[in-house]
């Protein structure tokens, strides 16, 4: 294992951008470095780590992108799609955001 430098195919972009398309660099996997946990020599034939799940990548990080997009699971939305791999359908369904709480009784009559 060597110490990580800028990848020599990507030149540390990390990929390319083809119009809206952005294709991850091959070499690298799209992290833009090669060596240490991200040699791709040390992989062997294993494809390159998962990126982060949506919810946790470290764009949420930035005050602004969260006040503006609130929530992570929707993206603002308030509809989250899944896939019914049974039956062959998209359903569409509220996000947990968009729920609201049910009203307390009052007791009352």
């Amino acid at each position: 294992m060597s110490d990580p430098v800028t990848c020599p195919e990507c030149d540390g972009l990390r990929g390319q951008r083809i119009g809206p398309l952005f294709l991850t660099c091959r070499f690298c996997g799209g992290h833009g470095t090669v060596g240490g946990p991200d040699e791709p020599a040390e992989r062997g034939d294993r494809p390159p780590p998962p990126p982060p799940a949506a919810w946790k990548h470290k764009v949420w990080s930035d005050p602004w992108i969260s006040a503006t997009i609130g929530c992570r699971v929707c993206l603002g939305s308030r509809e989250v799609a899944h896939v019914d791999e049974e039956a062959g359908t998209l359903v569409l369904l509220p996000c947990r955001c968009a729920v609201r709480p049910r009203p307390e009784p009052d007791g009352g009559g």
